[in-house]
C-alpha cells in the first residue's frame, strides 16, 4: 500500500502499469507442479545414488574409525603418529579438496579411480577421522579395572576387546556416531563435483536447463528430508534404548 501511494502521486497510468507488472511476476513465481511430477523419477534415481554412496561411506568410516581408535587406545608407537597426522589432515581440509585430489591428483602419479570409488573413498576418508574420535572417547571411558578383571579371568586381548571393552565403548560413543552418520549423509551433496548425478548435481542441472529454481530446490529439500528424517528417527530410538539399558529411564 505504501508503494502504491508513492506511485499514485505521479500519474494513474503508472499505477496501472505497476499493478500489471506485479500481477505478471506473481503468476511467474507460482510453483509448477507439473514440472515437479515430471522430474520425480529423476530425483528417485538421484536419491538411490546418494543413499548407495552414503551407506558405503558410513560403513567404511566406521571400520576406519574403530581401527584408528584402537591404535590410539593401545598407543602403538609408529602407527599412533600416522593416525594423528591422518586425523588432522582429514578434519582440517574440506571434502571438496579431498575429492579433487583423489579424482584429478592421483591420476598424475598413475593411480586412477572412477567417480563412484572416489566418492566412497573421499567420504570414508573424511568420516573415518570423526568416527575415530567418537570411538576413542568411548574407549577411554572404560575403566582400567574392566580390562584388568578380564585379563584376570583368562580372557585373551582379542576377547577382551570384542566382549568387554568395545560393547561398553559403543554405548558411550553412540550419540557421536549417530551425529556423524547424519553428517556424512549430508556431505554426499558435495560429490556432484565428480559428475555423479546425485541430488545436488541434478538440482543444479535442472535449474540451469529450465530455470525452475523454486521447484528444483523444493524437490531437493524434500528428497533430503525423505532420506535423513527416517535415519535420524531410527538412530534416536536406538540411542534411547541404549541409554535405558545402561542407566535406566
Amino acid at each position: 500500500k505504501f508503494f502504491y501511494s508513492i506511485i499514485f502521486l505521479y500519474t494513474n497510468k503508472k499505477v496501472k502499469k505497476v499493478k500489471y507488472t506485479i500481477i505478471f511476476l506473481e503468476r511467474k513465481d507460482k510453483m509448477d507442479f507439473n514440472f515437479i511430477v515430471e522430474n520425480i523419477p529423476k530425483y528417485l534415481e538421484a536419491m538411490k545414488l546418494t543413499v548407495f554412496i552414503g551407506i558405503f561411506g558410513i560403513i567404511f568410516s566406521i571400520l576406519i574409525g574403530i581401527a584408528c581408535a584402537l591404535v590410539l587406545y593401545y598407543r602403538v608407537p609408529a602407527a599412533r603418529q600416522i593416525v594423528g597426522i591422518y586425523i588432522e589432515l582429514s578434519r582440517n581440509t574440506p571434502l571438496v579438496i579431498q575429492l579433487f585430489f583423489l579424482y584429478f591428483g592421483l591420476p598424475k602419479i598413475g593411480i586412477t579411480f572412477n567417480s563412484y570409488v572416489c566418492a566412497v573413498i573421499g567420504l570414508s576418508f573424511l568420516g573415518g577421522s570423526y568416527m575415530c574420535e567418537a570411538f576413542r572417547s568411548g574407549l577411554e571411558s572404560v575403566s582400567k579395572g574392566q580390562r584388568e578383571s578380564g585379563l584376570s579371568i583368562g580372557l585373551t586381548e582379542s576377547q577382551l576387546i570384542t566382549n568387554v571393552i568395545l560393547p561398553q565403548a559403543f554405548t558411550v560413543s553412540f550419540p557421536a556416531i549417530a551425529a556423524n552418520i547424519i553428517f556424512l549423509l549430508k556431505e554426499t551433496s558435495v560429490i556432484g563435483i565428480l559428475a555423479l548425478m546425485e541430488l545436488m548435481y541434478l538440482t543444479r542441472d535442472l535449474i540451469g536447463l529450465y530455470y525452475k529454481t523454486n521447484e528444483s530446490l523444493f524437490m531437493l529439500v524434500a528428497a533430503y528430508l525423505i532420506i535423513i528424517l527416517p535415519v535420524s528417527f531410527i538412530l534416536t530410538v536406538i540411542e534411547r534404548r541404549i541409554r535405558y539399558a545402561t542407566v535406566g529411564d
